[in-house]
């Protein structure tokens, strides 16, 4: 296995003079020393050729690298996750790059890998998510701002193809015959040949035509091939935009004279909601792209089949739009490991993890990996474990859960707390008994790890005004669940000298022997595969389906979709359903009340509850503080 010096950390670990109190985030990461990204590589033996650079400091690495390293041995594969959050998260990005820096002061060779950030909350409410303090992703500002395009990339796809739609219902409804339709799709050139595009016998193929010469086609087969005969109030492909933007929720189109009244109403998505950005996390190839954007389902015709990109003609079109964003962003933290940035699926409708291509690169490269899924364990890990992990193949050595005192206290019944807001003295001040009950949530989420066969350790992110009675109670309970360890760690103020104790746990649990099993097979029905999640996993006593849910699951089934994994589309600040209902939630019922299909990501998502897959900018946006010194030209503001 590959090996680089120790000293790319040691060198920028020596002379960043960590300041108290903490600077803010950029500051200190303008104040880094920056090394240049082909020296990054170069510390994990990759060249110039395997690279593609944006500037002197991130670059994207080919993925040829995969196939030249496929006979080198793996890297302990480690997942990072963590209780239910409170509104201000627990610093869970913030932990996976600490313990990556922490590994790097043991002398390991580490890699992390995390998910790019949407526009959307980055100048909305929440800000960037580059980590924070002194373990954080550099650049900052690239990192949480354009990167190297791939957001842009995902929405000019995912665009073209709700223009597509559009387009085709249009043109359909103007011909006067099937063979009208089928003269346009395949016009014959000067010499009065028809050919067939590569993605016109794609479609072929998949009506069962075994033809290849437009000319032997009859007319009920000119018919099927050229008439999808989409149903307007089927299709479930909205326009997408990485901006937070509320009143482009729903909207309307065709209300211009040229199209001559197609009128309906769709609406926007913010970008990572995309089932293109699924799909970049998910494929595991460049071909593997190109099939599952062909096959995602855009909605379905008036005799109930599914349409899918193939059927428009345009899946080859969008992966072309594609093909530079496939390869993984290589970066750097703040002492210099090198971290992966690939890929943004939301957490809540998507599967809310970093590309498996990463993953895979990354575990070529390095000894240890540490992968992050969003959220709580109840859905970015238990979403990792059986989705991400099924089509990957890998297998994680352990998992860290991420706890905080701040969170544990308000499952115990702590005041509310909400993002801007000053935190109640509950929070300040030592009181045990509250913590005592909000470790219910704890254990509930250790048992669930345990529960897909893995060893694991609990991070207890550290915050001044936790007392050592409160990380004593934390520890004692998480061991007792069957954590390997909980340990307390400092790498916001302390960098990877603050995350020393959580790495030496991790490559002890990395050691560990263990049993990983899914928690469901896929031939399950999707309703018992919904119920073991439910019942497993949240602790409900049952579910409940509404009627769309119930006619779904059937629709599904019928179309051949039930042999998908499950996508669970829920609040993060509850293990159940309700928002409201914090620690550890029992006895009730899990409603289900609609329940979509992203076929090319590979998933069925569940409806349960409200799910905004456009957010709102607040009253007081974070893009206020956000501006440019014009005198040095950097970024002032990022939070």
């Amino acid at each position: 296995m590959p090996t680089y010096p120790h000293r790319l950390t040691t060198e920028v670990h020596s002379h960043m003079k960590r300041l108290n109190p903490v600077p803010s985030d950029l500051d200190i990461a303008q104040a880094a020393e920056l090394k240049p990204i082909a020296d990054i590589a170069a510390s994990l033996g990759l060249g110039a050729d395997d690279l593609e650079a944006f500037g002197k400091y991130k670059a994207k690495v080919h993925l040829d690298v995969i196939e030249r390293l496929k006979d080198r041995p793996s890297g302990k594969y480690i997942d990072m996750t963590a209780i239910t959050p409170t509104p201000l998260g627990e610093g869970k990005t913030t932990t996976t790059v600490g313990l990556t820096q922490g590994l790097g002061v043991l002398g390991k060779n580490a890699i992390c890998c995390i998910r790019q950030p949407s526009q959307g909350p980055t100048f909305g409410i929440k800000g960037g998510a580059a980590g924070g303090g002194y373990s954080q992703v550099i650049p900052m500002e690239d990192f949480n701002l354009h990167l190297t395009g791939d957001i842009h990339a995902i929405t000019a796809a995912h665009d073209l193809v709700a223009a597509a739609v559009d387009a085709r219902i249009l043109h359909e409804s103007e011909v006067a015959s099937p063979q009208v339709m089928f003269d346009r799709l395949c016009p014959p050139d000067k010499a009065g040949k028809r050919t067939f595009s590569a993605s016109m016998l794609r479609r072929l193929q998949k009506l069962g035509i075994d033809k290849t010469d437009p000319e032997e086609l009859t007319p009920k087969e000119r018919e099927r091939f050229a008439m999808l005969d989409i149903d307007p109030n089927t299709i479930t492909w909205n326009r997408v935009i990485d901006v937070s933007d509320r009143f482009l929720r729903r909207i309307q189109i065709g209300l211009g004279p040229e199209e001559k009244g197609k009128t309906r109403y769709t609406g926007y998505d913010i970008t990572v909601a995309s089932e293109i950005m699924a799909i970049l996390a998910l494929t595991t190839s460049l071909a593997d792209m190109r099939e599952r954007i062909g096959r995602a389902v855009v909605g379905t015709s008036r005799s109930g089949e599914a349409v899918t990109i193939e059927d428009l003609g345009v899946a080859g079109a969008a992966t072309v739009l594609m093909k530079d964003a496939i390869m993984p962003n290589l970066m750097q933290t703040l002492e210099g490991q090198p971290a992966f940035v690939h890929a943004g699926p939301f957490a809540n409708i998507a599967h809310g993890n970093s590309s498996i291509l990463a993953d895979q690169i990354a575990l070529k490269l390095a000894d240890y990996v540490v992968t992050e899924s969003g959220f709580g364990a109840d859905i970015g890990m238990e979403k990792f474990l059986d989705i991400k992990c099924r089509y990957s193949g890998l297998v994680p050595d352990a998992v860290v859960l991420v706890a905080t005192v701040r969170a544990l206290k308000m499952h115990g019944g702590g005041p509310r707390v909400v993002a801007g807001k000053p935190l109640a003295f509950e929070y300040t001040e030592e009181n045990l008994p509250l913590l005592e009950a909000g470790c219910a949530n704890l254990v509930a989420h250790i048992e669930n790890v345990r529960r897909f066969g893995l060893p694991m350790v609990v991070a207890i992110n550290q915050f001044k005004t936790d007392t050592p009675a409160e990380i004593e109670l934390i520890r004692q309970k998480a061991v007792e669940a069957g954590a390997e360890d909980a340990v307390p760690t400092n790498h916001w103020a302390e960098g990877g000298d603050g995350a020393v104790m959580l790495a030496e746990a991790v490559v002890k649990a990395c050691e560990k022997p263990s049993n990983f099993q899914f928690l469901y097979p896929l031939d399950w029905s999707i309703k018992k595969k919904i119920e073991a999640i439910a019942t497993e996993i949240y602790g409900a006593e049952s579910v409940s389906y509404a009627p769309e849910a119930e006619a779904k699951i059937e629709l599904y089934t019928r179309l051949g979709f039930d042999k998908l994994p499950i996508c669970m589309a829920k609040t993060h600040l509850s293990l159940s359903h309700d928002p409201t209902l914090k620690g550890r939630p029992r006895g009730y019922v899990f409603p289900i009340r609609d329940i979509r299909a992203s076929v090319g990501a590979g998933f069925l998502y569940p409806l349960c509850g409200e799910m905004r897959t456009m957010p709102g900018l607040p009253t007081r946006p974070v893009f206020y503080d956000i501006d440019i010194d014009l005198e040095t030209g950097r970024v002032i503001g990022l939070s």
